[in-house]
Formats: structure tokens, sequence, C-alpha cells
């Protein structure tokens, strides 16, 4: 087939990673496809027979030949599931070996038939990110224009993903809200690498505040603090050309999780006064929310030092890894000297238990609520010491960590609604 294109065809497009391409009989519009996206590996979708078409009419006239390049031939091309079938067992393998990320697939669907595209469709939806096509133009259509052999094509284009992924945003956001934050990022990274150049700040949002709730639960709060940040900002940025809706009852909440961080990051005392905080509201989103009460209760007791440590530092500047006997009550100096010495540094260091009894002996709140409390208390420290995470073998039951979550409330008089929470995302 003689081949011409007006001045104006050959648009050229930035080079593409990978292009499939479903080809029965129009040659020109697949080698006008090859040649305006200069693929780097190139698939050619045929049905059976038509091999010697793209050996023929096709391949000698690219101008510039993929590094990579292969086939795949179908023997029923008008039948969906046929098609479907060798497309879904060939494709993957294939753009495995040749490296291709989501994202980075075009396909080009100007050859196919009806059975084949639906095919390609549903086999290249984890890859895609461009479906193009040229279509016989219709007079005063003018944009794109191509005339191929004397006859006018016009050069369609799109992204499925821009409408499918409002879906897998949802599934992001349950994944998140089921607390499990690094598969919602990893998904929200799909969908930003798939999306069209204008959507893309949102989804990458979206993985950054996945990110940020991630490193936040492994207490890596300055690096959540930035990515929390990163979120706010491009968040705010999408309110004001609309963002999916929910974003405005979201947002404040992430604004005030971002300000906690901030101020723990930046408190220099080396007794961080939000620290205890952060850890009640680990141990609550463990015993509620993922219903792990082992870890809470481990999280609990250490929330309950926490809170003990906060005090004698900020009343007494106290500090427990490095106690001066001289700075406790009388009726606790010599069991410091000769009980509480550590061996490695030479330092005294109270245990949890001398901690709150310093405070009572200082004439503290909190050290006398703890002694008051102590007859409730002590069943709870030993099952969680006969714990599976304790030095035991018995699993915690969810009532000791509720009852020993309860007691440390009341102990630190903080109140539930105080602690620092993390967001449900219904958008």
């Amino acid at each position: 087939m003689a081949l011409w294109y007006s001045p104006r065809a050959m648009a050229q497009d930035q080079p593409v990673k990978a292009l499939v391409i479903a080809l029965t009989d129009h040659a020109a519009a697949a080698i006008y496809s090859i040649n305006r996206l200069h693929p780097d590996s190139l698939c050619f979708v045929l049905p059976t027979g038509a091999k010697g078409l793209v050996e023929s009419e096709v391949q000698p006239k690219i101008e510039q030949m993929p590094r990579r390049w292969d086939w795949v031939m179908l023997e029923e091309p008008d039948e969906f599931l046929h098609c479907y079938r060798v497309l879904a067992q060939a494709l993957p393998e294939m753009l495995r070996t040749w490296d291709v990320q989501p994202g980075e697939l075009v396909v080009d669907m100007t050859g196919a038939t009806p059975a084949m595209a639906s095919a390609l469709t549903l086999a290249t939806l984890s890859h895609s990110s461009r479906i193009v096509s040229l279509v016989s133009a219709r007079e005063g259509q003018d944009d794109d224009r191509i005339d191929i052999a004397g006859k006018p094509f016009l050069w369609t284009q799109g992204n499925p993903w821009d409408e499918a992924a409002s879906g897998s945003r949802r599934e992001g956001c349950n994944l998140f809200n089921q607390g499990m934050f690094a598969a919602a990022a990893k998904l929200f990274r799909e969908i930003e690498a798939r999306v069209s150049g204008g959507q893309k700040p949102l989804y990458r949002a979206f993985a950054d505040l996945a990110d940020g709730y991630d490193l936040w639960e492994r207490f890596h709060y300055r690096q959540a603090w930035e990515k929390l940040k990163n979120a706010v900002k491009a968040f705010d940025l999408a309110l004001i050309w609309g963002g999916p809706q929910g974003l405005k009852v979201v947002l404040p909440l992430v604004k005030a999780n971002a300000g906690f961080l901030e101020r723990l990051v930046l408190d220099p005392a080396p007794v961080k006064d939000l620290q205890a905080l952060d850890l009640l509201a680990h141990a609550d989103r463990r015993l509620h929310g993922t219903h792990d009460s082992e870890t809470a209760m481990v999280l609990l007791i250490r929330a309950l030092e926490a809170f003990a440590q906060r005090q004698l530092f900020k009343h007494y500047t106290i500090k427990i890894w490095d106690v001066q006997p001289e700075q406790l009550p009388q009726a606790l100096q010599e069991t410091c000297r000769s009980c509480w010495l550590e061996d490695l540094d030479g330092k005294y260091k109270l245990p949890m238990q001398a901690q709150f009894r310093a405070l009572a002996g200082l004439g503290d709140q909190m050290g006398q609520a703890f002694l008051r409390e102590w007859p409730t208390m002590k069943p709870l420290l030993d099952a969680a010491n006969k714990a599976i995470l304790g030095h035991g073998f018995e699993p915690v039951k969810s009532e000791r960590a509720q009852q020993l979550y309860d007691v440390v409330l009341r102990l630190s008089g903080i109140h539930d609604t105080a602690l620092p929470r993390f967001p449900m995302l219904n958008l």
C-alpha cells in the first residue's frame, strides 16, 4: 500500500517505553503510530496469518526500530474469551521481561476487532496509561488530522485510568482505614503512575499521607511530619480546584496531626512532653482498632512509665535513667544506692514502680493516685508480666488490656478525646 502523510501529519510525541499495537489489515495506520510514538519496546497483536503483513509492509517502513519487539497471535480475533485468554497469558510475562512499570504502556486499538479491543483493554489495564486510535475524520474535524493514503484520520487518545482511578482510590482509602498504611501508599503510587498529569499531584498527596501515618506508627516522627506537611500543601491546592468530596472533612484533622508531630519533633527536652500521649494513643489504636491486646498491653505499660518520666522531669528535674539518690525522697535513697545502680554505665536508674513511689514521696498527685490504684493495678501488671510479649506464655485478654487502659487514663488525668486521632478516609 502506498503511504503519504500531509506535512502536518507526523506530529511527534515523546518516545514511549512500550507500545502494544493491534493490527488486522491497516498497515499504514500501524506505521504512523509506531513512527509517531517511537516505542522502546513494541508488541504486535495479530490474527493468525497477519505476521507476513508486518514483515513485508510494516517493518521496512519503521523509522527507528525498537530495541525489543514481539507479537501475540490470535486464532479467533472475533472471539472475546479466546482473545483475552491468549493476551492474559502472554502479555504479563512479556511486560515483566521488558521491565515495563505501571503507567508506562501505550495501547493502539486502531486495527483491533471489537473482541480484540475489549480483551486488550482488560489485559493491559494494570500497565497502560494511554489508549490511542486513528479514526476516520468527518468534514470540519481538523484537530490532529492526518492524511494516510489519501484518506483523512483523526489521532485520538485517552487514559482509562482517569475515570477508573476513583474506584481504586476507594480501595486505597479502605486499606488506610484498616491501618494498612504501607499497602495504601503502594496503591496510591500505582494510581499516580497511571493517571494523566493533572491528577498526579492528588494521588501523590494520598501516597504521602499514607506514608506519613505508616512512619508515625513506627515512631519515625520527623519523617512522618514531613510527609504530612507535603500532603497538607497538596490537599489545600486540590480544594481550590474542587478536590474529592470529603476532603474538607479530613483535612483539619490531618493538619492537627501535623501540628502534634511538629510540637513533638521540635521539643528539645530530653523527656518530650507529648511522647506519653502518643504512646497512649498508639495503645488505643492497637486495642480498639486492630484488637491486638498483646501489643496494646506492652504499649500501655510504656505509656504509664512515660507519664511518670514526664512528671518527674518536668516538676523535679529527675531523669530516671540518670537519677541522683539525693533527688529522691529520704525513704528511697538507700534503696536507690543498693538496688538501682546499673553495672554497665554506673548510673542509678529507677524502675517503673519506683518512679511512681518517688512521685508519691515527693507529694505529687500522680504518684499518690498510683498508690491508691495499686490494688486494681497489681493483677493487671501481673497479667502483662505473664503475657507472651511480657515474660510468660499466657495470651492477654482484651478485658485486661481495657482495664489497664482505663487506669492509665485515670492516673494521667487525660481524657481520651485529647489523644491524637488518625483520620478515616471516606473520599
